[in-house]
């Protein structure tokens, strides 16, 4: 392989995990979007967002002149991978918080796990290498994290009766970095399938809300984030991700994902829904420190 070759390959790569990284920058929207969206239940939340996503994607595909049919022609293990990933990470998260409602802080410091699960996991897949970088950026990328979610001095604490719940977070963990993953195992599969996952997640979803929810009907500024999900967090991100997972540094996108809970939280902060403190820092400088570790093998310069 000749160096402009070698070079052009490492372009690609960069910009394929930089388009992948554009769905961590949607995804620290999510919790603000989610308080903007007032009373409605989770499960008609992810339904109508879903519903969205795939409208996104069709769009998408057909302003392209794709076909929007022929990627959901699809084999079953296509489909349960995609479905699985998306509607199952969603179920296993509002479960989590049902069975343990109380215990908000280690519910979301156990999902926060799937950064650190995808570096892990990526040393599965065929010619990938996990260096003491890869793990120790996503170590600190968790600590991070650990330092945001339980700030301003609120320590962890397990208890016996939310174990179920602690056990969906960390399903939710395990199922989104499986997923992530694995769709780089079907690489062949093209992006505008997450069209389709997008379509059967609302449904099973909606199928969720009406055994589970009461139907809340919208207002004016809960329709508005409805809306912003659905074409943003809950919809183009899954499009860029899938596109950078497959063909960006998965090594890279999982650390960088550490960034998720710290924008997020910023932007709370930004819009009077939290408040600063030291930990924030603390956080940001562990969380950026643990990314630039676990992506060096990508930016240093070759010769």
């Amino acid at each position: 392989m000749t160096t402009d070759t070698l070079a052009a390959d490492r372009a690609h790569v960069r910009r394929a995990t930089a388009i992948g990284g554009f769905a961590i920058l949607l995804w620290s929207t999510l919790a603000l979007l989610t308080t903007l969206s007032g009373d409605i239940p989770p499960f008609q939340l992810v339904a109508m967002s879903f519903v969205l996503a795939f409208l996104v994607g069709t769009a998408a595909a057909a302003a392209r002149g794709r076909s929007v049919v022929a990627p959901l022609r699809q084999p079953w293990p296509v489909w349960l991978l995609g479905v699985g990933g998306l509607f199952g990470y969603h179920f296993f998260y509002f479960l989590a918080f049902r069975l343990a409602p109380d215990a908000a802080v280690e519910v979301n410091l156990l999902n926060y796990l799937w950064p650190l699960l995808i570096v892990l996991f990526s040393a599965l897949l065929p010619g990938h290498r996990l260096t003491a970088g890869h793990v120790l950026g996503g170590l600190l990328g968790l600590a991070g994290t650990a330092l945001l979610v339980t700030g301003k001095g609120r320590g962890l604490s397990i208890e016996a009766a939310y174990l179920p719940g602690y056990a969906s977070a960390a399903a939710c963990a395990v199922v989104w970095s499986a997923y992530s993953v694995l769709s780089r195992r079907f690489g062949h599969v093209p992006t505008e399938a997450v069209g389709g996952f997008c379509l059967a997640t609302a449904v099973l979803a909606g199928l969720c809300h009406l055994a589970f929810e009461a139907t809340v009907v919208p207002g004016a500024m809960e329709w508005l984030a409805v809306l912003l999900l659905g074409t943003g967090p809950v919809g183009a991100a899954f499009f860029v991700w899938d596109h950078g997972v497959k063909r960006g540094d998965i090594r890279a996108l999982g650390a960088l994902s550490y960034a998720t809970p710290l924008l997020s939280t910023f932007l709370l902060i930004l819009f009077g829904r939290a408040e600063a403190g030291w930990t924030v820092w603390a956080a940001c400088g562990l969380i950026v420190g643990g990314a630039v570790m676990a992506s060096w093998d990508m930016l240093r310069p070759r010769g």
